[in-house]
């Protein structure tokens, strides 16, 4: 899967790592819910950093598709959320059953 992160680039994810990934997106969403801004900036940057750790640099002339868009760091509660209300289920998608 490739998830790009807005204004820094894209980054190949192998599913094994996806079910972290949905555990920090939970995370990020309860933190969202809450509307802490420390709570959900610390889960944003847990969840980008995870992704930049587990994920391979797609080179910056690839070309390929984005599977799915994740917010910068600097990114606001009110964006993400406006994020979410087109995405639907959090950001990392769940893994089909």
């Amino acid at each position: 899967m490739i998830m790009r992160i807005m204004g820094e680039g894209q980054f190949q994810v192998g599913d094994e790592h996806l079910n972290r990934l949905n555990q920090l997106d939970d995370e990020l969403l309860t933190a969202l819910d809450s509307g802490d801004e420390s709570a959900f900036q610390s889960a944003l940057g847990q969840l980008l950093a995870a992704v930049r750790e587990v994920g391979s640099a797609v080179p910056d002339d690839s070309l390929e598709p984005s599977d799915l868009i994740l917010p910068d760091e600097g990114a606001t509660i009110d964006q993400v959320r406006e994020l979410l209300r087109t995405e639907g289920d959090g950001l990392i998608p769940g893994l089909p059953e």
